[in-house]
């Protein structure tokens, strides 16, 4: 099948649908696809090739030029997975007899291990807060609600009043996929969020964004940058020598929950992930710690 320029235009459009419509992916993450794909087809339009005649010859000859200019091989791995699903969506709208990605190899990831912060730490940061000024109070909630209940930061800012079931201590985040869950809040995070009520209700908040938890000085809800500014300032505040962002506070979250002895499929369940393999990451970094523990107390490494 011959496809112009205009088709081309047609068919990125017509991907963009099926992501967000198959998918249910968010704005934000069928940009991300959208610009990753841009690289292949900018890549094919300088070799003069079109996407109908694309060989898996030529995605690996386009993968090792990712390699070549310097993207990092994270950042590799996921321009790689938008161009399998590209291709996929290609084969399914009849658009190819065959899927060339199909064998498309990704780089190999090294393991790597977020950073968390303990429950001391956690308090460290709350404590470096300004409760003085109406929004340390609000920062205070947001850091409890993200270590109480590891929500991802894009969850925390669509968080709703509606969504919250504060008598039954129990809260719900619409995560990836638009996809339901249930999570139960501590009565840490609900006490923090009293507290920011109380200031909430005296301002004047604009048309459409009543039902927000978390409002900036303007009366809009919050957006992701504006909270990882926040917690990195108090991070800096409260002498946490450690790089972090708001997701810090979800693994760190996990990670608690793990060495406090809960499953790994409760602790999936909680996080939101639809593999039981992302959340085993978490094993990784309870085994890093009990590692520590071992060299440090067990008889046969102390020093005598």
């Amino acid at each position: 099948m011959e496809i112009s320029k205009n088709s081309l235009t047609n068919i990125v459009k017509g991907y963009r649908r099926y992501l967000k419509l198959q998918r249910g992916y968010s704005a934000n993450t069928l940009d991300a696809y959208e610009r990753d794909l841009q690289k292949l087809l900018t890549y094919l339009e300088e070799g003069d090739k079109a996407v109908q005649d694309v060989t898996l010859d030529d995605l690996q000859h386009f993968a090792a030029g990712l390699h070549d200019i310097g993207i990092h091989a994270r950042s590799q791995c996921r321009i790689l997975s938008g161009v399998r699903s590209f291709f996929r969506f290609l084969q399914l709208d009849g658009y190819r007899d065959d899927d060339p990605s199909e064998l498309l190899e990704s780089p190999v990831l090294g393991q790597h291990l977020p950073e968390v912060l303990s429950a001391d730490e956690v308090d460290l940061l709350e404590g470096s807060i300004d409760l003085s000024k109406w929004e340390g109070h609000r920062n205070r909630a947001i850091i409890e609600v993200l270590f109480s209940c590891g929500l991802r930061v894009s969850e925390l800012v669509n968080l709703k009043l509606t969504d919250l079931y504060l008598q039954e201590q129990y809260i719900r985040v619409f995560g990836k996929g638009s996809k339901e869950r249930l999570v139960p809040i501590s009565p840490k995070a609900i006490k923090e969020l009293d507290f920011w009520f109380g200031y909430r209700k005296a301002m004047k908040i604009k048309p459409g964004e009543e039902d927000y938890v978390f409002l900036n000085r303007r009366g809009a809800h919050l957006t992701r940058t504006m909270i990882l500014i926040m917690i990195k300032q108090q991070a800096e505040l409260a002498g946490i020598q450690k790089t972090i962002s708001p997701h810090t506070l979800r693994h760190s979250f996990a990670t608690a929950l793990l060495e406090g002895g809960a499953d790994l499929r409760a602790i999936q369940a909680m996080l939101g992930h639809e593999s039981i393999g992302t959340t085993e990451i978490y094993t990784h970094i309870d085994m890093s710690t009990l590692r520590e523990q071992i060299l440090e107390h067990h008889p046969r490494n102390m020093k005598r």
